[in-house]
């Protein structure tokens, strides 16, 4: 490929003179020849000005850039590269954005007020369910009057049809933000909350679920936590009690309110689900999250994977008429991180990965507008000058930077071998003694944990931006550094919402 430049150089006499068509040595280089395919990919984009009929929100909870990188790599090595060139499914969209998470009250955020800024389009305080930052934590009085209208139930109010997706408890934060309200994130189930807020009217999350009335209701939600929906005197199916003391099967409650409902628990009804019955359908997979990724084959009752449960919600919305909202969380890469547990917060942003992969496949970009996005990130960093190729989970090999081991791994100041992966917070750190030695630990084994810096019971989240990717129909709003609760505002445009005076 001849590749033309046109530059103005200085003469000797210092005249100045344009020379054309420059030939560049390097044209034929791999990496000169694919950044150059890139860009004729980005100077023919136009973007989908037009309504979008349908919006998909994908939610990597925890999941940040390096998580996003390592996952790259991860999946990559897994299939036999050297990982550092894969692609992620979101990866090829052509907008990207980074979004500023923090709380009205908290510099490093929780679950519940990210997940509150980006489904009702007002940031708030941290442990938070869809209400606004006037509130009081924890004091049902303050927040009446505040709740935010969820994108969710704004989907129900133009009559689309609409669902919920989360590895987690379908109570827990970030699935709650669309159909609940509550000054609590924790209060998941009447046993959660305190007497005094519960004769101040406040209603529990999965209340809230069951009772949910916008439009014709919410058409699929598939998640973990029937403990929340149980009384204490009914045994889950796979062993255990519920939780609630009010004496409410709010599960039998939904299967009476939806007479042509379907109500499944396991893998097997999973598969056995009835897409031509017209009424919603709830799947509760666990008594509380749902099982990792790399754990998912040994549930007792077994549980379908991300991409299924994307492709089956997808499949019953896309008998609606008048388009759709599905909201799709991957909770547990979030619950890994606070392990210090690397493979299965990268597994499961795999898995993830393979949802949208799924969902670009099912539908069209033309009329659908898909965001990927994560809530927060974590303290999670790749760090040591690894050799290219080198596994993602493994020891770094030596590559004459420094002192190296005899077994080729590089070594740190106290001649000990380090991994690529690692943490500054959690339960990995060590107290008043020396990190252990890693030269005979298989640390790609799944269970391992990552050394940390901080001792802490649990990681925590980090501060820094994170990334949005959007595809379709307005996408090409996504750009720049936003405000997390833009994504809302993009979305509500997307299905023809117009600016608020």
């Amino acid at each position: 490929m001849v590749f033309g430049i046109s530059l103005f150089i200085l003469s000797s006499c210092g005249v100045e003179a344009e020379k054309s068509d420059l030939i560049l040595p390097q044209r034929d280089n791999v990496w000169f020849s694919s950044a150059q395919e890139v860009l004729r990919q980005n100077l023919s984009h136009k973007p989908i000005i037009g309504k979008a009929k349908n919006i998909i929100l994908f939610i990597g909870d925890g999941m940040g850039v390096s998580t996003v990188t390592a996952a790259r790599i991860f999946d990559g090595q897994n299939r036999g590269l050297t990982g550092e060139e894969n692609i992620l499914s979101w990866e090829n969209f052509p907008n990207v954005a980074l979004s500023k998470t923090y709380n009205t009250n908290m510099q490093v955020s929780d679950s519940a007020g990210t997940a509150t800024a980006f489904m009702t389009g007002v940031k708030s305080k941290a442990g938070v369910i869809s209400v606004d930052q006037s509130i009081t934590l924890g004091d049902c009085a303050s927040a009446t009057g505040h709740h935010a209208t969820s994108f969710l139930e704004l989907a129900e109010q133009h009559g689309m049809a609409t669902g919920i997706i989360s590895t987690a408890r379908l109570t827990h934060a970030t699935p709650a933000t669309a159909y609940a309200h509550v000054p609590d994130r924790y209060w998941e189930s009447d046993s959660d909350m305190p007497e005094t807020e519960k004769a101040a009217g406040c209603k529990d999350i999965a209340l809230q679920f069951v009772e949910f009335s916008y439009g014709d209701g919410i058409e699929v939600a598939f998640a973990g936590g029937r403990q929340n929906f149980l009384p204490r005197s009914v045994t889950d199916p796979e062993g255990g009690k519920g939780k609630r003391t009010d004496k409410r099967n709010l599960i039998s409650e939904w299967q009476q309110k939806h007479n042509s409902g379907q109500y499944i628990w396991n893998e097997q009804m999973f598969d056995s689900l009835d897409l031509k019955k017209n009424g919603p359908v709830l799947g509760l997979f666990n008594a509380s999250h749902m099982a990792y990724e790399a754990d998912r084959s040994s549930d007792k009752g077994g549980e379908p994977s991300l991409m299924a449960m994307t492709e089956k919600a997808l499949q019953i919305l896309q008998q609606k008429n008048d388009g759709y909202f599905l909201y799709v969380e991957a909770a547990r890469i979030d619950h890994a991180h606070h392990n210090n547990n690397a493979y299965r917060a990268l597994d499961d942003t795999v898995a993830l990965a393979e949802a949208v992969r799924k969902a670009v496949e099912m539908t069209s970009r033309e009329d659908t507008l898909i965001i990927v996005t994560a809530d927060h990130s974590h303290v999670f960093t790749m760090a040591g000058y690894p050799v290219r190729g080198n596994p993602i989970l493994g020891k770094v090999i030596g590559n004459k930077r420094g002192a190296i081991s005899d077994k080729g791994f590089a070594l740190a100041l106290d001649n000990m071998p380090y991994t690529t992966l690692g943490y500054y917070s959690g339960a990995g750190a060590k107290i008043n003694q020396p990190r252990g030695d890693l030269s005979n630990v298989d640390t790609k084994a799944k269970d391992f944990k990552q050394q940390a810096l901080v001792p802490f019971i649990s990681e925590t989240h980090g501060g820094e931006d994170v990334a949005i990717y959007a595809r379709g129909p307005s996408a090409h709003l996504i750009r720049g550094v936003v405000e997390e609760n833009y994504i809302f505002h993009v979305m509500y445009h997307a299905i023809g919402g117009e600016p608020q005076p």
